[in-house]
């Protein structure tokens, strides 16, 4: 759970733009689109737009207006995530079985919950319920990405690989070569340092110890993974961890998810369509397994998440991020290659070498909003940065992203570091 970032009108105008540029993202799919599931780690858009309204609803109007009355008491269980300490779940993989409510149905209960939190926003918030509502913000444009990751997936599953939308044009640029950012050790502070909002994962601020260290200039690139590739790369069991050598092995991994080998060529799926790879532009949807083969295969290694918000501190959070509706990777633009690191917001989420752990004094919040990060603290690895799905007011460099080592499926890409020689 995070801190309040505003209360009063502000809150309001932000809750709104919030939730519309959700429905934007689902503009260009069908009923059909917004139902089906294509995995059990993904959900299907009617369930992504059901839940995050269930979130106001459960956390914010139930507590709040003491007259409110659900639209349906089914949809607490339906759709309810993780929430133990609220009760039931539906089965997750199942999602996509849940033909009803239809999605006019899921739309109308989104205007009615709406309907009932700008009268709560008219009413005055008190600093803790607006907090709660900037978590419930915060949380929905994660869903937001999920959208964009899943829908991505479920497409690429239909034989007619159809288009999402047509891509905004990229700017021109080229990757040119690989450098290198010292970085001085000794004792540094990492950790949220409080004032605007940051989940519970990113504190406390705390010190950590590092040696002298290099982050590469910009993310491994397509051209620079395909010369892993015709390297023999995923034939190679010394390269990969064990875990990953496994992975390999089971789904038949020859290249990066969505990379169709077609008579010798590749060619990639992507939201605006199949396409030829860019050598330029970072490369994307690898798992942690991959990266860190990746890394060894060159040399090299992949950054702590310490290192890397050591290295992000101070810049500004700009980048290729989802407001510019490219949905992909693009090369970094002209000029930015030779400012020391670039293209560390936006485009793809960096695997970190870090396993997602408490900082050292964490403990999580209390209730039911105590699950949210938590307990997710196991077998995980951090990613840091954001990517192409994520929204701007949404990443930081403290922000802590984390999924299980073999996840293919979200925009996540390739940050090397090194010790100096």
């Amino acid at each position: 759970m995070g801190s309040a970032s505003g209360i009063g009108s502000d809150l309001s105008d932000r809750y709104q733009s919030v939730r519309l540029a959700t429905e934007r993202l689902c503009e260009p799919l069908s009923p059909e689109d917004c139902t089906a599931q294509s995995m059990p780690d993904t959900s299907p858009v009617k369930w992504h737009l059901a839940h995050t309204n269930w979130f106001f609803e459960t956390f914010v109007l139930e507590p709040g207006l003491p007259s409110y009355q659900p639209m349906a008491p089914e949809y607490r269980v339906l759709f309810n995530s993780y929430y133990n300490s609220v009760g039931d779940q539906y089965s997750r993989p199942d999602r996509g079985l849940v033909t009803r409510p239809g999605l006019a149905e899921v739309y109308e209960y989104r205007r009615r919950v709406d309907e009932h939190m700008l009268r709560l926003f008219e009413r005055g918030l008190d600093h803790e319920c607006a907090g709660v509502v900037e978590l419930g913000l915060q949380h929905e444009q994660q869903h937001q990405e999920l959208i964009v990751t899943d829908v991505k997936h479920l497409l690429s599953r239909n034989p007619l690989l159809p288009i999402y939308r047509e891509a905004a044009p990229a700017p021109e640029g080229e990757a040119g070569e690989l450098g290198w950012h010292g970085v001085a050790g000794g004792l540094h502070q990492v950790g949220h340092q409080g004032g605007d909002f940051a989940f519970d994962n990113e504190g406390p601020r705390h010190s950590v110890y590092l040696d002298d260290f290099q982050l590469a200039s910009r993310p491994v690139t397509v051209g620079e993974y395909l010369s892993f590739v015709n390297d023999g790369g995923y034939c190679e069991p010394g390269l990969w961890l064990s875990d990953g050598w496994t992975a390999v092995q089971r789904g038949g991994w020859r290249a990066p998810l969505y990379w169709h080998d077609q008579g010798g060529e590749w060619s990639i799926y992507t939201l605006s369509g199949m396409r030829s790879p860019d050598p330029d532009e970072p490369v994307c949807h690898v798992s942690l397994y991959e990266a860190d083969a990746f890394a060894n295969w060159s040399g090299f290694r992949l950054p702590t998440e310490s290192e890397w918000e050591i290295a992000a501190g101070g810049l500004p959070v700009k980048g290729n991020l989802v407001e510019s509706e490219r949905f992909h990777p693009a090369p970094p633009t002209r000029g930015t290659a030779s400012e020391g690191v670039a293209q560390l917001f936006g485009d793809v989420w960096e695997w970190t070498a870090s396993a997602y752990a408490p900082y050292s004094g964490y403990r999580a919040p209390k209730g039911a909003l105590g699950e949210y990060n938590g307990k997710f603290m196991c077998s995980q690895q951090v990613l840091r940065g954001g990517s192409c799905a994520t929204p701007t007011s949404h990443i930081r460099p403290t922000y802590r992203n984390f999924f299980y080592p073999g996840a293919r499926w979200q925009f996540s890409g390739i940050r090397l570091a090194r010790d100096p020689s």
